[in-house]
């Protein structure tokens, strides 16, 4: 049995919305069958700059292998991580 919804009301400004709606029960507005399931395929994952130190001649045969395959070296650095530990969890 559907419960009848709570009005949402009008807000002055994006503050005041955002005040109301962390601080309610989103039950007394929201079934879950009012969802939709949403896709956002342009978004971006969110990046971060690291600083990681490495013995020099590690970092330059690095970049050693990566001018051999013509990419740039922090690159090969991250499809290296990516595929070691973050491909090998999916599996």
């Amino acid at each position: 049995m559907r419960r009848k919804q709570t009005e949402i009301p009008e807000f002055e400004n994006e503050d005041k919305e955002r005040d109301f709606w962390a601080n309610i029960d989103l039950s007394e507005y929201l079934e879950p069958s009012d969802f939709e399931r949403a896709s956002f395929p342009n978004l971006k994952p969110t990046t971060r700059a690291i600083s990681i130190r490495f013995p020099e001649y590690v970092l330059d045969a690095v970049k050693e292998k990566a001018n051999a395959m013509g990419v740039p070296y922090q690159a090969l650095i991250k499809a290296a991580v990516v595929k070691e530990f973050v491909k090998r969890e999916e599996d």
